[in-house]
């Protein structure tokens, strides 16, 4: 209650009026650095340390929130329909973040992290799913999960801190000019024709994971549809063989970023796992899809899901 010119009795008054759940009282104990917290409906009082009163807070809050049941649905139907666009040609979390954002109460970077574990099933089932018809390449699938890995760990790290506006418009600028390559190159994806090879080869996809495990574990959208893009533009891959490494790289960055979400606290996971079941359903139907129809269903796929992704950076999350 930030009211100025009101006494702290009537303060007091009005949040017991309200039912406001829980009380924090700053008097006297603050000088030694103890904040006291009060339950309204079970009377029973403890001290905090100041230090730590806004992290104490959040997960009291965190303990009371229940979800509706109708918007837990909702939130199951967005990860069955993520697993599948995300196995398909990557940018699941597309559909994820944004129902996680208006489903849930909280910051955003929980949102984040309540997706990341939804998301790291369904891109393991994916992954097995492909792996048992497609032998990806490791000269290009190690290097670079390694590095996205570590660099998902930084992205996740400073997400709570780094404002996405510094870096939207050359994002932007780099899926439009791959948008446009890959649409006016028909035959790009179609099959393998390796553009580096050795320790060049090995390198470069290095570097690509690092950049993009840091957007991972930063934001996460739309990280599959990079990594087709670094694999197919750049690489030389096709569709298919590019889509076995990226659930591989992809599974590496999701873990990282929820190594560091959960440290802190930014995961709802009984929400996390009812996604997980859905979205694992979805990936294994879409990885499935893409193995039948081919690379040609895969461009396609990814074309439609990169012009989204352009779409949703212009007008913001």
């Amino acid at each position: 209650d930030d009211r100025r010119g009101v006494s702290p009795g009537v303060k007091f008054n009005d949040s017991e009026l309200i039912g406001v759940p829980t009380i924090v009282v700053v008097g006297r104990g603050l000088a030694d650095g103890v904040v006291e917290v009060k339950d309204r409906a079970s009377g029973e009082r403890e001290e905090v340390d100041s230090a730590v009163i806004v992290d104490h807070l959040v997960s009291l809050v965190r303990s009371e929130v229940v979800v509706d049941l109708d918007i837990l649905l909702w939130l199951a139907l967005a990860a069955l329909v993520a697993g599948w666009v995300d196995a398909v040609a990557g940018g699941g979390g597309l559909l994820q973040v944004p129902a996680l954002l208006l489903g849930l109460p909280g910051p955003g970077v929980q949102a984040l992290g309540t997706n990341k574990v939804a998301s790291v099933f369904g891109t393991a089932a994916a992954a097995g799913t492909y792996l048992r018809k497609v032998r990806p390449d490791m000269r290009a699938a190690l290097p670079m999960t390694v590095l996205a890995f570590i660099g998902s760990l930084i992205g996740a790290a400073t997400a709570s801190s780094l404002p996405e506006d510094v870096f939207r418009p050359v994002i932007i600028a780099l899926l439009v000019a791959a948008w446009i390559w890959v649409a006016v190159s028909p035959a790009m994806g179609s099959q393998d024709r390796l553009r580096f090879a050795g320790r060049r080869h090995a390198v470069i996809a290095a570097a690509a994971g690092a950049l993009i495990g840091f957007y991972d574990g930063l934001l996460g959208p739309g990280t599959g549809s990079f990594l087709l893009i670094v694999l197919v533009g750049l690489l030389g891959y096709s569709f298919l063989s590019a889509s076995v490494t990226a659930k591989i790289v992809n599974l590496g960055t999701n873990v990282a970023a929820i190594i560091v979400f959960g440290l802190g606290g930014y995961i709802w996971w009984q929400v996390a796992l009812v996604m997980a079941v859905f979205n694992v359903v979805g990936a294994v139907i879409g990885a499935r899809m893409a193995l039948r129809r081919g690379s040609g269903f895969v461009r396609v796929v990814f074309l439609v899901i990169v012009a989204v992704l352009i779409v949703r950076l212009i007008v913001g999350w």
